[in-house]
This record gives structure tokens, C-alpha cells and sequence, in this order.
């Protein structure tokens, strides 16, 4: 794609890089997902539970898939190879159900049986699970050309994935040996690192100098170092301007904020629990204020969504030609709405107490919200449900006053259609970078969603058959805790949040919609001075230690691009190695440690 920067990118994929012929979404390549996106899920699930983060699924999924494959031929149960467009909508399926059970779901499931004594009935709550989610990937096609094919937003998961895919099928194959080599021994240093770190305790999981700020440790205010290098390979998929903004929101919210906000009393304890607490308002605002700003001056895609309603009437379709024949038709997006919507609604109304005409406002916010997520996690890699869930909460402690589940419900509309929207995205830019068709990625992603759903319900009771333990020793489920927290503060309105919480709430929107406005209307060269505001808006919600790793591995990349081109090709080998070895490693320990199987030396 060494083409002209003035060329349509969108002419330039269909000629250079789309590959119509070769096979997709294929039996065998549904099947292979929905069995290791089962695994995955189940994994999660402890992972989770245990320490709060969700691990990736499309890396371990595509490395996994390629590895069975390898295998099964090996001992001929199947003669064809795993092709790589089969390898990607294999990997779309196990991320469709693998990723059920990350914040947006798992959170608003624990922090439900935490704060309430009702357990819902499981095949309602399954229903539940498959129809946001299916929302999700259906919020995702207006924005898809948008995000992907035109501004080619990063979304480090998914092009790490594609690289990780063509890397090692092409070394299969006799290509690509040095970048198979490069991503296999980076692979093994994560996988390394993280089993000497996690299982045999040999070296810390954060570094800290001996240094103080207000009295307080470096470590108290989460500066410090830490030895996992996801962090750092994901900062180095990310731009270098996403990177530095990480950096600066990082320290200005730790370093300068922070200890503010102990001189003032507003907060009463060094910790990060304590401090985000209360930058968890101004961070969600200013990302919500943000992404909604930057949506509605690109208000076309949405238009375009819409106005294409009228082919669903139409007897005879239109003879499509171009991307469009090739992408999902946008009025696929306002039919799953207008489909889905209802039985969202009576669902929250029958299963939550949800007045119905507070329901009807929850589907419209949460698919706002899934844009604003998507844009957030294209850039940064994350998904900001933990900073989006709780705009939910609020709105909902003043409209539906005391209703703790309805409350927490809510707020997992917003995360879960985010989350999933975002997920289907990661994986679109993984097809577009390898040349798959998109249409067979959304219907890959609505296997994976269905087949998690029926999966994540059965999961959880098996591994946690008493919610009484949530919050617990054994199982902290930290952001269980923080969703439960949050509900039973807002349940009675902002009357509950303290002032100053909520004049930050109004400054970060302002600062959100300003950033927003001056990073459209920008210069090229001036932009790059700019700080982006989903990652001064993400580092108010992190650790400062993960904002700090992120912007390393960042500015490492900029360095090689800039001092070393010659490696530059290296980049995204090595990165990908880095976060598919430690996330292998990662669920590995969890699961042996839940086992029960001793790990010490």
C-alpha cells in the first residue's frame, strides 16, 4: 500500500490488499472459535475475578487456533492447513465469546450479586448477555469506514493480531522467517518474564524510586515501573502523540493532582483506589465530552446509517459495487437497533424493574457510548468501560432513585454495548490490515457474542457458587467492588457526590469538548503538539505506573522509526510477541494457581 497520501485508501485496499477468493468463515473455522473462545472464557472468568483486568482474546486466540491446526494435521484429522483469513474469522468468533467476560459484563454481573440478594434467572440473564451484545456489534458498522478504513486509527490489538497471523503462517510456510523469529523469541521473553514474576516471585511487579511527594512514597501514588511488558508493547502500537498525552495526563493527575487533592481533604488516603475515586469524574467527562464532540462533527456516518432504512422496505436490492458491496450496509446498523431495542427493554423492565420509559433511554445513550469507546480504544487500546459505566450510574440515581440493580443494569448497557462494539472493531482492523471480507467478520463476531452468552452465565456460577465471596480475600474482584461502590452512591442522586466531584464533572466535559474541537480543525504539523484527549482522559483513570510503561514503549517505537528505520519493520513483530507471550503465560498461572498447583520454587 506504498501508494500516492493523496490516493483513496478505500481504492487502494480493494486493489492492493482485499482477497476475495480466498475462504473466510468457514465451518471449521466457527467451530475452532466458539471451542477455544469456551476456554478462554472460562479462563477469563478466574482472571477477572482474581485481579480485575481482562486479558486480551484475539492474540491467544489466533496462536491457539494456528497451533490446534498445526496439529490436527499432524495427525491427519484434517488435510488443509489453517488458512490466515481462516486463522482471522476463527479469531473474530473466540473474540466474540471470550470477551464476554471483561469489564463491561463481568463487572455489572459480580457488583449485581454483590449489591443485591436476587440472583436473576440464568436463561434470562443469557438473554440478556447475547442481545447487548449483539447491539454492540451492530453499533459498530456506522463507524467502521470511519475509524478504520479513512482516519486508520491504530487499534494496537487488532494490528498486532494481523501482524502475529501473517507472521506465523508465513514462517510456516517458508516466508517471513525473520519476523517470525523476531515475534517467537519476544514471545518467549514475555512468557518468561511473567512466569518468573507471577509463579516464582523472582522480581517485582512494580519499581519504584525512593522518592516522595507530600510526604508520601512514589509507589503510594502509583509512579512507578512495572515489569510487565503488555504495557509496554501496547504503548508501542500506539502513535507517539496518544503516548506522550498518557505521560502528561499521568503525571499532571498523580504528581500534581493528587497530592492537591490531600492538602485539600477530599481525599483521605495515599492509594490508587482512593485517588481515582474522585479523577474517575473529571476522566470520564472529559472522554465522554470528547468522543461525543468528535462523533458529532463526523455526524455524516450516522446520517448515512440511517438514511439507508429504506433498503430494508425495498423488493429488489440495488446493485452494490466498491467498498460498499464489500462492507456491511449501513442500514444494517438501524435495523439491529430497531430490532434489538425492545427486547432490551423489557428485558431491563422485567428482569431489573426498569420503568419502561427510563429503559428506552438507556439503548440510545449506550450506543453513543459505544462510539465514544470505540474511538477511545483505536487509539489507546483500551476500553474506557470503567470510566463510561458510571455516567450510566449517575444519570440513573436520578431518574430511578433507590434501583440498585436497575442501576447497575444500566450501566452494563453502556459497557457491554461499548465493549462489544470496540471488540469488533479490534478484530475488523486485524481483517482489513490481512484483506478479509467484513461482512464475514460480523457474522463471525455474532457467532462468538451468542455462543459467549450461553457460556458466561453457566462460568460464572461454576467458579464463584457463592457471591458471598466476592470482595473477599480469595476473590478481591476489585472492579466488582468499584461498580457495587458507585450504584449505591448514586442510587439516591448527585446529592451523594460531593461538590467538588461534581464541578470537575462539568470541567472535564468543557476541557473534552474544547480538545475535541481544536484537534479537529488542527494542522497536520500543529496536531502533533496537541495532547490528545482520550489519553489525558484514559490516564485519570489508570495508574499512573501503566500510563508511564505505555508512553515507554511509545517513545521506544518513535526512536527506532525515527534513529533506526532499518528495524522499524521489527516494531510491530516484537510488540506482538511481547503481549501474546505474556497474556499465554498470564492465563496459564491463573489456572494453575486456581488449581491449586503449586508454582514455588
Amino acid at each position: 500500500m506504498n501508494q500516492a497520501t493523496d490516493e483513496d485508501p478505500e481504492t487502494v485496499w480493494l486493489r492492493d490488499v482485499y482477497r476475495p477468493n480466498e475462504p473466510n468463515l468457514t465451518v471449521r473455522a466457527v467451530i475452532g472459535g466458539i471451542v477455544i473462545g469456551a476456554v478462554m472464557c472460562l479462563s477469563n472468568i478466574y482472571v477477572f475475578f482474581k485481579t480485575g483486568w481482562s486479558l486480551g482474546v484475539t492474540l491467544t486466540a489466533c496462536i491457539l487456533a494456528f497451533a490446534a491446526f498445526q496439529f490436527l494435521q499432524a495427525i491427519r484429522v484434517t488435510r488443509k492447513p489453517l488458512s490466515i483469513l481462516e486463522n482471522n474469522a476463527l479469531t473474530t468468533v473466540a473474540s466474540g465469546a471470550g470477551y464476554m467476560t471483561a469489564g463491561g459484563n463481568a463487572a455489572a454481573f459480580g457488583a449485581l450479586m454483590m449489591a443485591t440478594t436476587v440472583r436473576p434467572d440464568s436463561v434470562g440473564m443469557i438473554a440478556w448477555f447475547g442481545v447487548i451484545a449483539a447491539m454492540g456489534v451492530f453499533a459498530a458498522i456506522p463507524i467502521k469506514r470511519q475509524l478504520i478504513n479513512k482516519e486508520a486509527l491504530p487499534f494496537p490489538t487488532g494490528t498486532a493480531t494481523a501482524e502475529t497471523i501473517r507472521s506465523i503462517h508465513n514462517a510456516a510456510a517458508g516466508k517471513g522467517a525473520s519476523a517470525g523469529k523476531a515475534l517467537l523469541y519476544s514471545a518467549l521473553f514475555g512468557a518468561a518474564l511473567a512466569w518468573i514474576r507471577d509463579a516464582w516471585k523472582l522480581i517485582p511487579g512494580t519499581v519504584a524510586p525512593g522518592l516522595s511527594i507530600s510526604g508520601h512514597s512514589f509507589a503510594q501514588w502509583t509512579l512507578a515501573l512495572k515489569t510487565e511488558v503488555v504495557l509496554f508493547a501496547a504503548g508501542a502500537l500506539m502513535s507517539f502523540r496518544t503516548g506522550w498525552s498518557l505521560l502528561l495526563g499521568g503525571v499532571l493527575t498523580y504528581a500534581v493532582l493528587g497530592p492537591s487533592l490531600l492538602d485539600q481533604g477530599l481525599i483521605t488516603e495515599v492509594s490508587y483506589k482512593s485517588i481515582v475515586a474522585w479523577t474517575l469524574w473529571p476522566g470520564a467527562a472529559l472522554l465522554v465530552g470528547a468522543g461525543l464532540t468528535s462523533f458529532a462533527l463526523d455526524w455524516k456516518s450516522l446520517a448515512r446509517a440511517f438514511t439507508g432504512i429504506g433498503k430494508v422496505f425495498r423488493k429488489h436490492k440495488e446493485e452494490e459495487a466498491g467498498i460498499d458491496a464489500v462492507e456491511s450496509p449501513e442500514w444494517w446498523f438501524p435495523a439491529g437497533f430497531f430490532f434489538l431495542t425492545p427486547i432490551i427493554v423489557i428485558l431491563m423492565s422485567v428482569m431489573f424493574h426498569i420503568p419502561v420509559w427510563a429503559a428506552l433511554i438507556a439503548v440510545p445513550l449506550a450506543v453513543l457510548m459505544g462510539f465514544v469507546a470505540a474511538r477511545v480504544t483505536g487509539e489507546t487500546d483500551v476500553t474506557p468501560t470503567k470510566a463510561l459505566g458510571p455516567v450510566t450510574q449517575m444519570m440513573y440515581g436520578v431518574i430511578t432513585p433507590g434501583n440498585l440493580s436497575g442501576n447497575i443494569m444500566s450501566a452494563n448497557v453502556t459497557g457491554g454495548i461499548g465493549l462489544h462494539a470496540a471488540d469488533l472493531l479490534t478484530t475488523l482492523k486485524t481483517g482489513w490490515l490481512l484483506g478479509a471480507k467484513p461482512r464475514h467478520q460480523l457474522y463471525a463476531q455474532l457467532f462468538g457474542v451468542l455462543a459467549g452468552a450461553a457460556i458466561v452465565v453457566p462460568a460464572f456460577n461454576l467458579v464463584i457458587p457463592d457471591p458471598s465471596v466476592l470482595g473477599g480475600d480469595e476473590w478481591p474482584a476489585p472492579s466488582c467492588v468499584v461498580w457495587a461502590g458507585v450504584s449505591k452512591a448514586f442510587s439516591y442522586g448527585l446529592d451523594s457526590l460531593h461538590d467538588s466531584s461534581v464541578t470537575a464533572i462539568y470541567v472535564g466535559l468543557g476541557l473534552g469538548i474544547v480538545m475535541a474541537i481544536v484537534e479537529k480543525y488542527a494542522s497536520k504539523e500543529a496536531k502533533a503538539w496537541i495532547p490528545s484527549p482520550y489519553g489525558i482522559g484514559l490516564a485519570m483513570v489508570v495508574p499512573a505506573s501503566n500510563s508511564i510503561m505505555m508512553f515507554l514503549g511509545a517513545v521506544t517505537a518513535e526512536l527506532i522509526r525515527r534513529k533506526a528505520p532499518s528495524y522499524n519493520g521489527y516494531v510491530v513483530p516484537v510488540a506482538s510477541g511481547l503481549i501474546a507471550g505474556e497474556s499465554l503465560m498470564g492465563i496459564a498461572i491463573s489456572m494453575l494457581t486456581v488449581a491449586g498447583v503449586s508454582l514455588a520454587l
